[in-house]
């Protein structure tokens, strides 16, 4: 017992660490990239979703970027004003009043976080119900089909979503600091690239511990067993049908958290804001952080943001700089890191982290047996 207390205490120290460093971090870059970490703190949230459902329980998912799509076009629509201030309506026509009289002194974006997270939430139970029935890589097709479709099903909805133009948020006075590049905070004044940054890490160190308790319960054991053995689980009277829903509720609800944030993040949603590459970019980024691990979703999400855009990197010398903002380069250098970091960890950089602190956590099992 004291042996698994005393790892629980090790596990702690490090997310306070992290936690710390992210605090810290700000104070030693410059603003435009602390957007850019702000988006790794989106991409951070959405690999810990897919982590849940694939990680964890075993189902393949390639459509999490259609969950993001839907978190996200909810916080649009909302903080747009609704569907008579989009495209397609007649000019001069009003914003809805979709807000309560509480709600009049800003920050209104912030509450459409959560309905963004519900109806995502909403979506991936009723996606994961009729997935139930198809295995290992059927699943994975369908699920693609379904990140292919929802982009599609933006455009034909023009009168809601705004069609191929999207929602431009932008000036838009219910997006907490965007207009004046500045947000007014108890003591402090920040800028809208830092509000950014600490709006989405401190929700991805919420999001993080909920979901460390939550794997730690009942609910990740039952996980866990589905995915390595289903016919052993379900003789050991946990159903099948209700982990693997609950698996995609839950990790659509971070999907749809992480599309929101990136629709305020990003001012503005189209269809191309959230293409099907996007899904593939998180599955990406959960393998390289490593399934089944919570410890390498930083460097995952890191590398599916920084190599994505590995031309934004110009803190390095100009020759190198140049060469990767020629047309194609950033798409090898890509795949070619890709591929060396698999071949390097092929259980992720989660699974590296155990196998390097296997000795100490087995002595301490050893001592406190």
């Amino acid at each position: 017992m004291s042996a698994r207390w005393a790892i629980l205490a090790g596990k702690v120290v490090a997310l306070v660490l992290f936690a710390v460093f992210l605090a810290l971090l700000p104070n030693w870059i410059s603003d435009i990239r602390a957007q850019q970490f702000a988006y790794v703190g989106i991409f951070f949230i959405a690999i810990l979703g897919l982590n849940i459902v694939t990680g964890y329980a075993g189902q393949i998912s390639l459509g999490h970027g259609a969950f993001m799509a839907i978190g996200g076009y909810t916080t649009a629509i909302l903080v747009s004003g609704g569907p008579k201030a989009l495209p397609g309506f007649a000019e001069g026509s009003e914003y809805l009043n979709l807000w309560p009289d509480f709600l009049e002194g800003g920050f209104k974006d912030l509450y459409t976080i959560p309905i963004g997270a519900l109806v995502a939430g909403i979506a991936g139970l009723a996606f994961g119900l009729p997935a139930l029935r198809l295995p290992g890589l059927y699943l994975a097709l369908v699920t693609f089909g379904f990140a292919i479709a929802v982009p599609q099903v933006i455009r034909y909805l023009d009168g809601v979503s705004g069609g191929t133009a999207g929602i431009q948020l932008f000036g838009n006075p219910n997006l907490t600091g965007a207009t004046a590049n500045k947000v007014d905070l108890p003591g402090r004044t920040v800028t809208f690239n830092e509000w950014l940054y600490h709006l989405t890490w401190a929700i991805a160190l919420v999001l993080l511990v909920v979901a460390w308790i939550l794997l730690a319960s009942r609910f990740g054991r039952a996980l866990r067993a589905v995915r390595d053995n289903e016919v052993a689980a379900a003789a050991s009277g946990i159903s099948l049908a209700r982990y693997k829903t609950l698996a995609f509720g839950v990790s659509a609800v971070y999907a749809g958290i992480a599309g929101s944030l990136y629709a305020i993040a990003n001012t503005f949603v189209n269809p191309e804001t959230f293409r099907a590459d996007l899904s593939l970019a998180l599955v990406i980024g959960a393998a390289v952080a490593g399934l089944g691990w919570l410890s390498g979703l930083f460097v995952g999400a890191l590398f599916v943001y920084f190599l994505e855009n590995v031309a934004s990197l110009d803190f390095l010398p100009n020759g190198i700089e140049s060469a990767l903002k020629t047309p194609g380069v950033p798409d090898m250098v890509y795949g070619v890191v890709l591929i060396a970091v698999m071949l390097a960890l092929p259980f992720g950089v989660g699974g590296g982290l155990t196998r390097l602190f296997r000795p100490i956590t087995n002595r301490l099992y050893t001592r406190g047996s």
